[in-house]
């Protein structure tokens, strides 16, 4: 006696998401699902679902990854520009002090909630939930 095996189809498997287009939704401060609600109704502070499409937010969690990379990026950025301006022109302490440290929080300031929603985006994309 034989055994015949039916054969099913395979079960579709969801699209992938790409991952970019997360980041770069993300980036914007807008929900990576649809891109059209917004992330943050603070600064950095989370919507618990998407206005738009309801998508969970909270279950994407950032904690340090934006503050880390938030640094990381600024001091790149910042210290190339030190150096370069002090090797070309020699300005004084004071002047370095003048225009560094605002430009330190400027910066910072702006790119926190970007990075942060970028990450997010990034979750999202790879389907990794807290």
């Amino acid at each position: 006696m034989t055994v015949q095996y039916r054969h099913l189809p395979a079960p579709a498997a969801a699209a992938p998401v790409p991952w970019r287009l997360g980041m770069r939704r993300g980036l914007a401060g807008r929900c990576p699902a649809c891109g059209k609600g917004a992330l943050f109704r603070g600064y950095v502070k989370q919507h618990p679902n998407c206005p738009h499409c309801g998508l969970d937010l909270l279950a994407y969690r950032a904690d340090d990854a934006p503050a880390y990379f938030t640094i990381l990026f600024v001091g790149h950025i910042l210290v190339a520009a030190m150096l370069t301006v002090e090797m070309a022109y020699h300005p004084s302490t004071t002047l370095h002090l003048v225009l560094w440290l605002p430009l330190t929080i400027l910066l910072t300031l702006a790119l926190l909630p970007r990075v942060k929603g970028a990450l997010i985006g990034l979750q999202w994309a790879l389907k990794v939930r807290s």
